[in-house]
C-alpha cells in the first residue's frame, strides 16, 4: 500500500509539473500521452487534484493550474527569499552590485530577493515583487536560457532600467525551480570576469536548495 501510494503521489508531482509549462492547458488525453499514464489513471489524479483545488477544468475540458497552487508558491517565498540571502549578499559584496534572485511566473520574472552592496557609493534601487517580461533583462533571459537546457550567463544593457547594465545566470539542477541569480549596476561590469561569478553563486544556491 505505501508503495502504491508512493506512486500515486509521484505521478500527480509529474501532472502538475506538466501543466506548470503550459499556459493553454492540456486535454486529459494529452496528459495521459505525455506522463505515459492509461487515461483512467489521469482521471482519477485530475478528481482528487481538482477537489484541492490544485487543477482546473475549462470549457473546452482543458486542464490547466488551479489557484491551490498560489497558497503553496506564496508559502515558499519567503523561506526561498531566506535560503538565497547569504549566496546574494556574498555576491553583491564581491562585485559591488545589486544582486537579486529571480523567479518565473508564467511569462514574468518576479524578484523575490535583492541585496544592495553596503561599501558602493552608488547602486541600483531593485525592490523585491517587481516583475518584467521574461525576454527583457539579463534575469529573465536567463530564465529563458535554462528553459531551453543552457547554461552559463547573460549580459544585457538598458533593458529594464536606462544605464543599467545586468549579468544574470540559471540557477540549475532544481526540476521544482525555474530561476535566476543576478546583479545590476549602473557601472561598467565585466562579463568575463563577473560573468563567472555570478555563474558560480547561482550554482551555489542550487546546491544550498537542494
Amino acid at each position: 500500500m505505501a508503495a502504491e501510494s508512493s506512486q500515486t503521489l509521484e505521478r500527480g508531482l509529474r501532472l502538475l509539473r506538466l501543466l506548470s509549462g503550459e499556459l493553454r492547458g492540456r486535454t486529459p488525453t494529452e496528459i495521459a500521452a505525455e506522463l505515459e499514464l492509461s487515461r483512467p489513471a489521469v482521471y482519477r489524479l485530475l478528481t482528487t487534484l481538482q477537489r484541492e483545488g490544485f487543477v482546473r477544468r475549462d470549457g473546452d475540458g482543458r486542464v490547466h493550474l488551479g489557484f491551490g497552487v498560489l497558497v503553496l508558491a506564496r508559502a515558499v517565498q519567503p523561506l526561498l527569499r531566506e535560503g538565497a540571502l547569504p549566496t546574494l549578499r556574498g555576491l553583491a559584496e564581491e562585485v559591488g552590485a545589486t544582486a537579486h534572485l529571480t523567479v518565473a511566473e508564467g511569462d514574468e520574472g518576479l524578484a523575490v530577493a535583492v541585496v544592495e552592496p553596503s561599501w558602493t557609493d552608488m547602486h541600483v534601487a531593485y525592490r523585491e515583487g517587481s516583475r518584467h517580461p521574461l525576454d527583457r533583462g539579463a534575469a529573465g533571459r536567463a530564465v529563458l536560457a535554462l528553459r531551453a537546457g543552457r547554461g552559463g550567463y547573460v549580459s544585457t544593457e538598458g533593458q529594464l532600467q536606462e544605464g543599467a547594465r545586468g549579468i544574470a545566470a540559471p540557477v540549475p539542477g532544481l526540476p521544482w525551480l525555474e530561476a535566476s541569480v543576478g546583479v545590476i549596476a549602473f557601472t561598467p561590469l565585466d562579463p568575463d570576469t563577473v560573468g563567472p561569478r555570478v555563474a558560480a553563486a547561482a550554482a551555489d544556491l542550487s546546491r544550498a536548495l537542494g
